[in-house]
């Protein structure tokens, strides 16, 4: 099946509310032009090197977002241009988005990690962690990011109820972060779970945003 009827497909399973980012990385331009082509306008890409390539021959009215593991020293490489930035994992990595942000006179849009899976490979802050996080003078001094909401991946299971508890679990903390720390910012909204493999079980605990690769553009080479 082609890219732009996977697409379409995936695209009428979703709630209004529920936006989806489609995930291109390690695909080339030409895949990505074919969804631009049916409406897609949100991209995202996990290497840094590689989104810069993309974001310099595509449309300039694509929606680019971070969403992979970005390394401090590469922040100012994307600041320039991204539209979110999925992975913010520690206080040293928000400190340097908003110190390159402050450089292009912008305000980039963030989502904090949360570390909701067993495995340890994954990143985040744990609950506590990002309630002190939010709670810091550091952060509260920050001027060019935004905290949109957040993202989290659950485990890499076949076990459907453990990932329907860890979103579950990642959904009633947003909720109480919201009324606790951002109920009088209303860009405090998004709640980034689900990919291609459990994106229905997210959308069912209150996602807002869902991370689609292989199931539009196929396995990647």
């Amino acid at each position: 099946m082609s890219i732009s009827l996977q697409l379409q497909g995936i695209l009428a399973e979703l709630p209004h509310n529920v936006r989806l980012v489609a995930v291109s990385k390690f695909h080339p331009a030409e895949d990505i032009l074919e969804a631009y082509d049916v409406g897609q306008r949100i991209f995202g890409e996990s290497k840094v090197q590689e989104l810069c390539a993309k974001y310099e021959v595509l449309p300039k009215d694509i929606a680019w977002h971070f969403i992979g593991h970005l390394q401090s020293n590469k922040v100012k490489y994307i600041v320039p241009f991204v539209s979110l930035i999925h992975g913010v994992d520690s206080l040293k990595l928000l400190l340097e988005i908003d110190r390159q942000a402050k450089k292009c006179d912008r305000k980039i849009a963030v989502l904090l990690q949360l570390h909701i899976a067993q495995e340890e490979t994954k990143f985040g802050f744990s609950f506590g962690e990002c309630l002190d996080l939010v709670a810091s003078d550091e952060f509260l001094a920050c001027r060019n990011i935004e905290i949109c909401g957040l993202m989290g991946m659950a485990s890499n299971t076949d076990d459907e109820l453990l990932a329907i508890e860890e979103f579950k679990g990642l959904a009633a903390f947003f909720n109480d972060l919201q009324a606790s720390h951002f109920s009088q910012q209303e860009s405090f909204k998004e709640l980034s779970i689900g990919m291609s493999e459990d994106y229905l079980l997210a959308i069912a605990q209150g996602s807002t945003m869902v991370r689609i690769g292989s199931k539009i553009f196929g396995q990647r080479n």
